[in-house]
């Protein structure tokens, strides 16, 4: 018997933990929540629309830790993140909520997108619809599908369900053949092209540029995981990709809103002062 990838053991756990969560809170509670949160704040748009006019568009993402890297940001305080974050430029937020691989939080999306005007992404392993009410319910303006994680039947399920409580949708693959079910499957607008194998934890920015030619143009592809310096910048942007999620190489920063504005903006100088991070 095989030993089970990273993936495959988070899949088991989170299967565990919706049924965990939907015992403490009905699906019908959730619902009730979700109707009466906050209005989704557009997160497609401000990406669609930050890229049309050849801008970076970024998501960037609160993480605390992974599986591969263990604890990436010893002081952890996702409102002054947030705050840094939008100060430094980015288009959109990406929150992640998993607990037990990523020791994330519920709460961290909350006060991330409490501290600032920017949409938000709930990150996390969507499996079950419940999660996706949840994410509504806990404000989140836009939910992750990661293609390997799904069939086609629970996929499209799961982007259903988003539409029908307002979240977009952005779809996570990580090569060819996830590439053909998501467009087969789904309909958004948002193709995010992992670079890092999600059973290896290994990184290639190749994954984008090799994948880029077989995205159709009205889809709006986001660069995900990899992102280190300012030629990785310009090498996507070159390649005519100007949407990226960018994590770890922001978590590592003392201000990564600082960070942020100097892989990206460059030309702005460096002008993000007054953050609690400083």
């Amino acid at each position: 018997m095989s030993v089970p990838t990273v993936l495959e053991k988070i899949l088991a756990r989170k299967a565990e933990e919706v049924a965990e969560r939907r015992a403490r809170v009905s699906l019908a509670e959730l619902e009730g929540l979700a109707k009466s949160a906050d209005a989704p704040r557009g997160f497609a748009a401000a990406l669609i629309k930050q890229a049309k006019e050849k801008q970076p568009a970024v998501i960037a993402e609160i993480k605390k830790a992974s599986p591969s890297k263990g604890v990436i940001r010893e002081v952890f305080i996702p409102e002054d993140i947030a705050k840094s974050y939008e100060k430094g430029g980015a288009t959109c937020l990406s929150v992640l909520t998993d607990i037990d691989f990523f020791q994330g939080s519920d709460l961290f999306l909350q006060q991330a997108r409490a501290a600032c005007k920017l949409p938000v992404i709930r990150k996390d392993f969507m499996v079950d619809p419940y999660q996706i009410v949840e994410a509504r319910a806990l404000g989140a303006d836009c939910v992750l599908l990661i293609v390997s994680a799904l069939d086609d039947v629970k996929m499209a399920e799961l982007a259903a369900v988003a539409k029908s409580v307002g979240l977009d949708v952005l779809v996570e693959v990580h090569d060819g053949d996830e590439l053909e079910r998501a467009l087969r499957t789904l309909d958004t607008p948002l193709v995010g092209v992992n670079n890092r194998n999600l059973h290896t934890f290994e990184v290639s920015l190749e994954n984008t540029l090799d994948l880029l030619p077989r995205i159709p143009r009205d889809r709006l592809v986001i660069t995900e995981s990899g992102i280190v310096n300012r030629a990785d910048v310009e090498l996507m942007e070159i390649s005519g990709v100007f949407s990226f999620l960018v994590g770890e190489t922001f978590m590592r920063a003392e201000n990564p809103g600082a960070e942020l504005q100097r892989l990206f903006f460059p030309e702005r100088g460096v002008a993000v002062s007054g953050s609690t991070l400083d």
